[in-house]
């Protein structure tokens, strides 16, 4: 008599998704929500935070430099760390972590207990961003893992529209520590709906060639990786230089009041939630055009806010064309990758999210130089040119991206996955 389990099968297996599989994608989409509003929170509450804590608003910025190195490491590294670890589990744990780093943000007293919560909330980032993608794609019918990857990238945009400007209407109303506390509260709550939703989700299996988990050529040789992951490096140092102080902006130069910033914010993020969707459309065919033109997008916002920002209207308009062009940016990349080494999404997706993470905290320290030493107005030209240089990257770089029209990317990796996910 057999007494083996069966064996849950995931998404990627069955001829069609069911309602629960779109469930755990939810559960996954919301983690990825919570996790880059915690990233990101310091930006909508970084006047009164800097206040609370008796330190510079630059200095109360560099805390998002410090997530981003704590996350740039985290994520490359948490592929290669896992072996045969059950992803769902990682996953959950690493939601706790984030829930500590939130609860320790809550409660600082000072840039030095500030700065310790960030590096522990960018440990937890660091797993939970750098498996989502390409777990998203192994809960899903084959031809429907594209879609689960952009819906599950797409808590990043979301993050923008509901959760940085919900965050700064707390922080307004109830103080920034009430802020980071729910935060910490939403994050246990993730953790268990983790554990509940997904299934058994064991290492991938080895992919044709060699290309597994554990092997494979060097991924930054390909011509089309390294060029995606240096025009995304431009383009996120750049937004993020001028994103992270994007309140003393409109609050100091453009002279919105706080509710009025709360209100661009939404704007913001409602245009990027508009972008990451179209991104990803656009990009499951033409992944370096989207993101060059994507990047074209960044660069005209930046230059519309140094020339015209001083006033309202051009003000709100160029965040506008900000969060749209923008909000497409993480989703397009991250296709853009998983297209140019399909057969490795783990290791790729945890570059990536490193790159990605690295140039966030490069982009929030450069920016705290330059807004300390020279002001708004430089700042937003040099985040300009910085977009600029992504363009260029984006149109010179050499390399063609495999599988954009053979079926490459996330829906190959999905099927990939399924004997792993037997395994």
């Amino acid at each position: 008599m057999d007494t083996q389990a069966p064996v849950q099968r995931t998404g990627s297996e069955a001829a069609r998704t069911t309602a629960g599989q779109w469930a755990s994608v939810g559960v996954l989409s919301t983690s990825t929500f919570v996790v880059v509003t915690s990233e990101m929170l310091p930006v909508g509450v970084l006047t009164p935070m800097a206040d609370g804590l008796g330190v510079s608003p630059g200095t109360a910025g560099f805390s998002l430099g410090v997530t981003g190195v704590v996350t740039a490491v985290a994520a490359p590294a948490v592929p290669r760390l896992l072996g045969a670890l059950d992803r769902r589990a990682v996953l959950a744990v690493a939601m706790l972590v984030l829930a500590a780093g939130n609860a320790l943000t809550a409660s600082a007293q000072g840039s030095a207990s500030l700065f310790l919560s960030r590096v522990v909330l960018g440990v937890g980032m660091g797993g939970v961003w750098g498996l989502a993608a390409a777990v998203a794609a192994r809960l899903v019918a084959a031809r429907d893992a594209a879609l689960a990857v952009s819906a599950t990238v797409g808590g990043v945009a979301a993050a923008s529209v509901a959760g940085l400007p919900l965050g700064t209407l707390v922080g307004d109303g109830l103080g920034w520590r009430a802020a980071f506390a729910s935060l910490a509260v939403v994050s246990v709550v993730l953790a268990a709906g983790l554990g509940a939703a997904l299934p058994r989700l064991p290492r991938p299996a080895v992919s044709p060639g060699g290309e597994g988990p554990a092997g494979g050529a060097p991924l930054l040789r390909g011509a089309a990786v390294a060029a995606g992951l240096v025009a995304v490096a431009f383009l996120v140092t750049g937004h993020f230089a001028a994103y992270t102080y994007v309140r003393p902006l409109l609050e100091e130069r453009t002279g919105l009041g706080q509710g009025t910033v709360a209100l661009v914010l939404l704007l913001y993020g409602a245009f990027g939630l508009v972008g990451n969707f179209a991104a990803g459309a656009l990009a499951a065919r033409r992944a370096r055009a989207t993101v060059v033109g994507l990047a074209a997008g960044v660069c005209g916002a930046l230059a519309l806010l140094a020339l015209l920002g001083s006033a309202a209207g051009p003000a709100v308009a160029g965040v506008a064309l900000w969060g749209l062009a923008y909000g497409g940016v993480s989703v397009a990349g991250q296709i853009w990758m998983t297209q140019a080494a399909p057969h490795r999404v783990e290791q790729i997706t945890g570059l990536y999210v490193g790159v990605f993470t690295g140039s966030i905290a490069l982009g929030a320290f450069l920016g705290g130089v330059v807004v300390e030493g020279a002001g708004i107005t430089p700042l937003l030209w040099s985040a300009t040119a910085l977009a600029a240089v992504s363009v260029a990257v984006g149109v010179l770089g050499r390399g063609a991206v495999p599988g954009a029209r053979a079926g490459g990317g996330p829906v190959a990796a999905s099927r990939d996955a399924r004997d792993g996910a037997a395994a």
